[in-house]
């Protein structure tokens, strides 16, 4: 395993919590997963309009919720392939949401070097996250990186509220491509032990 600058769950006990009060309410893992993924648009939509602080908010909060549609569905007996794929989904459109609206309020600045430092996180969020998928689909287990989605959404939640977006995206954008390549090497490197 290999270390991450952030815990990659919160503590049990606040998870178990939370995940009991949802399931007396009848919350159901699709819900709270579709929440998210709203949540995470709706920040999209604020930043894209330069409402950078609210977009950073909002993003914090829709982006907690994936800590329990997980969890709940595993204490409601409902954990399914479906609601694996349905999360895993949601978490990439999320993600996507919100660095077209970055992008839209970058490109409104007319700041190129914020937009195409938007691009390279895109690039680097998509390549951490097929990474995993691609090892997966060759019977690999690969969560290691120093900055997974974890990172990325606390990272940018700080940039948007702090108004240190020029500093967040280069960290992003840096980080996120060394995790790509270090998730790569991992796997190259457990192939090849397989063989």
């Amino acid at each position: 395993m290999s270390p991450r600058l952030l815990a990659g769950r919160a503590p049990a006990r606040l998870i178990d919590g939370i995940v009991t009060l949802l399931a007396a309410a009848g919350v159901t893992p699709m819900a709270v997963t579709l929440a998210g993924l709203a949540g995470s648009i709706g920040a999209a939509v604020l930043v894209a309009r330069g409402e950078l602080v609210a977009g950073g908010i909002v993003l914090l909060v829709a982006s907690a919720l994936d800590m329990f549609d997980g969890a709940l569905a595993r204490a409601t007996g409902k954990a399914s392939r479906l609601g694996a794929l349905v999360d895993s989904t949601a978490d990439r459109l999320s993600e996507a949401a919100l660095l077209f609206g970055m992008l839209v309020h970058t490109t409104g600045l007319g700041d190129r070097e914020l937009s195409l430092l938007v691009f390279a996180v895109a690039i680097g969020s998509m390549l951490v996250s097929y990474m995993r998928a691609r090892a997966e689909g060759e019977g690999l287990e690969l969560t290691a990186g120093i900055f997974t989605r974890t990172e990325r959404i606390v990272v940018l939640s700080a940039a948007l509220i702090s108004g240190w977006l020029r500093a967040g995206l280069w960290v992003l954008a840096a980080l996120t491509l060394v995790t790509a390549a270090q998730r790569m090497f991992l796997a190259i490197r457990a192939l090849r032990e397989d063989n």
